[in-house]
Formats: structure tokens, sequence, C-alpha cells
């Protein structure tokens, strides 16, 4: 099973739901794919133990340089990345280099919705009050942020325009899944 999230030019989310959810293989922005590679390790996996395997993959993922896929990011008129590509690619190119039944859902914008945790009720409390404190002290130009344990104001011209990649730490850690 794939299952394509959002990340255009970064893997949080892939990272985050595929180590959360018990994914097998999760594949991000950051760090270019090898096909052959991955169909090695899907094989090795079903014949020692699994008849299943999930893989999670960011929209915006694709193939290194090189290697035995050739892909580009299907963008639309307004450069945006088309949902669906690379999932709908790696699901045809894992069927036909392992044999394996292969199926992609597409989550998309879907995931955006659901019931809140606890833990994301809390903290929408402590951005909201925050945010109100910020504009009745005359605080403009900032948003609500955790650090640590705390919740701090960041100017947005320290963000605005600026990509966050998924430290390489954290990339480490879901590629020791395989």
């Amino acid at each position: 099973m794939i299952v394509e999230v959002m990340g255009h030019t970064v893997g949080w989310i892939a990272v985050n739901a595929g180590l959360a959810g018990g994914a097998d293989l999760i594949i991000t922005p950051e760090e270019p794919f090898d096909i052959e590679e991955i169909s090695r390790f899907l094989r090795r996996r079903h014949r020692s133990h699994a008849n299943f395997s999930i893989v999670v993959v960011a929209e915006g993922a694709e193939p290194a340089e090189g290697t035995d896929m050739k892909f580009s990011t299907q963008v639309d008129e307004k450069g945006r990345i088309v949902a669906g590509s690379i999932g709908e690619r790696l699901m045809m190119e894992l069927r036909s280099r392992t044999g394996f039944d292969t199926r992609l859902t597409v989550l998309g914008h879907v995931q955006r919705g659901g019931t809140p945790t606890p833990t994301d009720r809390i903290l929408g409390s402590r951005f909201g009050i925050a945010a109100v404190d910020a504009l009745s002290q005359g605080t403009f130009g900032v948003m609500t942020a955790v650090r640590g344990e705390s919740i701090v104001l960041v100017p947005l011209e320290d963000i605005a325009g600026k990509v966050k990649p998924v430290p390489d730490e954290l990339v480490e850690v879901a590629r020791a899944l395989w």
C-alpha cells in the first residue's frame, strides 16, 4: 500500500505520519530515492515475514539522478505539484518490479480534517490566548509558535518565504526503518 501525503518540498507530514502510523518505508523530498533499492527492500521484507507493506511518500519526492526510474514532478499551470503523480508512478513501478499487488491512497487535503486530540485543543487554546494578548498589547506582524514548552511570538519577517526542511536526524530515523 502506498499512501501519498502532502509535502511539496519538505517531508514533515510523511515522516511524522509514517513514524506514528508504523509505515515500513518513508520517502521524502529531502532525500531522493532509488526505486531499485526500494524494490529490493520490499521483496526481502515479503520473503522474510510480511504479507504487506505500507509506504508513505510525500507528493514532492523524486527519484535520485542516475537511478533506474525516470520521473519529473508534474505541476499545474500555476506551478503547484499535482497530487497523486508520484504515488501513481511508484505504484506502477513497484507492481512491475516486485509483482506485488500494489494500491495507492492519496490523502491530499483529506488529512487536514479529523477530530482534534486533547493535545490539539490545548495547543489551539494556548495559541489563541497568546495571539489575543499580542493584539491587545498592539503587537502585529507576528505568529504564535511553540519553542520547547513555551508559546512564543515570532516576527513574520523571520519566517516568511522560508522553508524548514526535516532535519537530517529525523530523516535518518525514518530511513532506519528499512
